[in-house]
């Protein structure tokens, strides 16, 4: 097994479960408004979306420090990174980049200006969107994390 892509695959998981786990919690600075996320989406719609989000993300996560010292992960734990990982950022593609890239979604526009219209970003709009740093960060941990699952194998 290769230890730079085992602990990079840590690090990376432990970002993405922090991240969903907390973006909508904790204050960020610029990265985050809480306030107008806990405005738009009602608290228990919150703490359900929180929990529903993040358990296979959490499971993951528990297994991979698991087998972390094995002399290589299970199948079954890889084939589940597959797949968690990959559904997603097929839904980061979905919900951010598609939108923003390709197909105009006014709705989604208006929702994502109230949820993340004051927080920090860098890339420009288009479409109406402009994806913010926080979720530009965690789209490109996901992508890293499925381009350092060959190398487990």
């Amino acid at each position: 097994m290769n230890r730079a892509a085992e602990s990079a695959l840590l690090v990376l998981q432990t970002v993405q479960v922090a991240f969903l786990l907390f973006h909508d919690w904790l204050p960020l600075g610029p990265l985050n408004d809480l306030r107008a996320v806990h405005t738009v989406i009602p608290r228990r719609e919150l703490l359900l979306t929180t929990a529903i989000s993040s358990v296979s993300f959490v499971l993951t996560l528990a297994f991979s420090f698991r087998y972390a010292t094995a002399s290589r992960y299970p199948g079954w734990l890889i084939e589940w990174m597959w797949i968690s990982y990959g559904l997603l950022f097929l839904g980061e593609l979905n919900a951010w980049w598609i939108p923003y890239l390709l197909r105009r979604s006014p709705t989604r526009a208006a929702r994502y200006r109230s949820l993340f219209g004051r927080t920090h970003s860098f890339l420009p709009e288009r479409n109406g969107i402009t994806p913010n740093t926080l979720h530009v960060l965690l789209h490109l941990a996901t992508l890293a994390t499925l381009c350092l699952l060959p190398l487990l194998s």
